[in-house]
């Protein structure tokens, strides 16, 4: 068998925009996953029994089913709700929720990291309780947890390969297209690999670079 790379090179447009889709979903959906989870941490922090319930049934829930099961479900249940949305918002909602549920659990072990003793020495010195949590909790937690949730990005931005099952537009939907109109398989995979690993090896040094700009103070 002669390999024929020659019709990845004629796609390459279309496998330049596939990327592009892929690190939108992912982009977007981490976005989600920081909001989701920050206000999930809130949440299980101002210990009301049925709120924190329902954050932990969610962690529990999300964490111990498989994202394929999850992507279908809100593709499949939402529209039975009366909502209707296209794959794309489909694909980042779920990666989003998806994201979420591991950024609680990575905040608040870098939060429960933090001596009770600065919250204490915050409230004494008369700030109220939001701003004892953004600036001397959260803050101090974001340099501690930085590269658990700079891993779970790349991992996130892998996992929209599956977005491809409900058609969303991104690098593998794009692939298959490409193999199913040349059949050259492993000509396409094998680029699909290359890029999504370079993607993660460059994702990686920008994120380890904005780690040392933004948390670059002196540690006390």
């Amino acid at each position: 068998m002669t390999l024929d790379f020659s019709v990845v090179a004629d796609a390459w447009k279309s496998l330049l925009f596939g990327t592009l889709g892929t690190l939108f979903l992912a982009f977007s959906g981490m976005a989600i996953a920081m909001v989701v989870g920050v206000l999930g941490v809130v949440v299980l922090r101002m210990q009301m029994r049925i709120p924190s319930l329902l954050v932990t049934l969610f962690v529990e829930i999300v964490r111990n089913t498989p994202f394929l099961v999850q992507i279908f479900f809100l593709f499949f249940a939402l529209p039975l709700a009366g909502v209707r949305l296209n794959p794309t918002v489909t694909a980042i909602l779920a990666l989003g929720l998806n994201g979420g549920a591991y950024a609680i659990e990575i905040i608040r072990g870098g939060v429960e990291s933090i001596p009770k003793g600065q919250t204490e020495a915050g409230l004494a010195l008369g700030l109220h309780k939001h701003e004892v949590f953004r600036l001397i909790v959260l803050v101090p937690a974001l340099r501690a947890i930085f590269p658990s949730l700079a891993s779970q990005f790349i991992l996130l931005t892998l996992t929209t390969a599956i977005c491809t099952s409900i058609s969303a537009y991104e690098l593998t939907s794009v692939g298959q297209r490409i193999e199913a109109e040349t059949f050259r398989s492993f000509e396409v995979y094998f680029t699909l690999t290359t890029i999504y690993l370079v993607i993660s090896l460059v994702t990686m040094w920008l994120l380890a670079a904005l780690g040392r700009w933004a948390f670059s103070y002196p540690q006390r």
